[in-house]
């Protein structure tokens, strides 16, 4: 499976920036799909934030997925990888 790699930047209320990437299905290309995942993630990390925008969250590229991703992404639409501060 091909995937789209959204690059992911949101400022945590502590100031600090949170970076994570959103993975889904290269197929999918509505935005505000991509943005209502990166929520989704963010409400099971208890992080409050703004509604994301283009700002915040913009395509990448695109890459081949391991099957943990291809198994998350069939599961719940998306996978997310945590870069920084998603602790």
């Amino acid at each position: 499976m091909r995937v789209a790699v959204w690059d992911t930047y949101v400022k945590k209320t502590d100031g600090s920036k949170m970076h994570f990437d959103i993975l889904v299905q290269e197929s999918i290309k509505d935005s505000e799909i991509i943005y209502n995942y990166g929520q989704e993630y963010l409400k099971g990390k208890n992080v409050i934030s703004e509604i994301l925008t283009a700002k915040e969250c913009e395509f990448c590229h695109i890459e081949e997925a391991s099957q943990i991703i291809i198994n998350d992404i069939e599961r719940k639409g998306y996978h997310i990888v945590e870069m920084e501060n998603c602790d």
